[in-house]
């Protein structure tokens, strides 16, 4: 290919990948419902970072003489039945809350897209194995068998992670096995095991990174029920344990 040939090519290149970004900054800016969200979601998680230079007061002193005061210009959202600022522990309960349902997600993501893509992937008594173990923890629902976990490990900020983890960990397994079945005969994975790739390269760059965006939709649309959960373990005494807010 000559020299001129060669800079036409990666000029077309330069100016389809610019063109796609374009379109896409177009098309996102252009709803702002979509930027709304972005920008609520960057606030919540700098007010989490920086919850200690946010919250007007210590989140766990008791002020025994300002207990269950509505709100004022002292404390805009009132105070506890223990005098604590209810604006103070909000803030730094955001903190835990978000903590909680990356955490949790994240666990659940990565075991139960590997169990998916192994079990679609390699079938036989490996899929017979590791299905029957998912549709076991499917058979109770997920906040219950969260709560069972929970209450099995004592509670607490650790143990309430891995109980969610367990429990959201069939939907992302369920999801990757899906994903994979459709695409596993697929030409471009026939062809990379016939040019002798092996298992681990296709399941990993061939079949795994075509199908993260779908993982990355499902983790956001479940890090509020996530977070849901937890608050809901917290209220049965079971989840984070007091004083600290959540």
């Amino acid at each position: 290919m000559s020299e001129d040939a060669v800079k036409v090519t990666e000029s077309i290149k330069t100016v389809a990948h610019v063109s796609e970004f374009k379109r896409f900054r177009r098309v996102f800016f252009g709803r702002g419902l979509v930027v709304f969200g972005l920008i609520a979601i960057v606030v919540f998680i700098l007010i989490a970072i920086f919850a200690e230079f946010i919250a007007p007061y210590d989140p766990n002193e008791i002020q025994a003489a300002q207990t269950l005061q509505p709100p004022s210009s002292s404390h805009l959202l009132g105070t506890d039945t223990l005098g604590r600022d209810t604006l103070s522990r909000l803030i730094f309960g955001s903190r835990i809350s978000l903590l909680v349902g990356v955490v949790s997600l994240s666990l659940a993501g990565i075991i139960g897209t590997l169990i998916g893509l192994a079990s679609a992937y390699f079938g036989g008594w490996i899929q017979t194995i590791l299905m029957r173990f998912v549709d076991a923890l499917m058979s109770f629902p997920m906040i219950l068998l969260a709560l069972v976990i929970a209450a099995l490990m004592g509670g607490g900020l650790v143990n309430v992670m891995i109980a969610l983890g367990i429990a959201f960990m069939p939907g992302y397994a369920r999801l990757m096995q899906g994903q994979v079945l459709a695409v596993k005969e697929n030409d471009y994975i026939m062809a990379g095991k016939s040019l002798g790739a092996g298992h681990l390269r296709i399941m990993l760059r061939h079949i795994l990174h075509n199908f993260f965006p779908q993982l990355v939709v499902f983790f956001t649309m479940s890090l509020g029920m996530t977070i849901l959960t937890e608050a809901s373990l917290s209220f049965l005494d079971v989840g984070i344990k007091a004083p600290t807010a959540a």
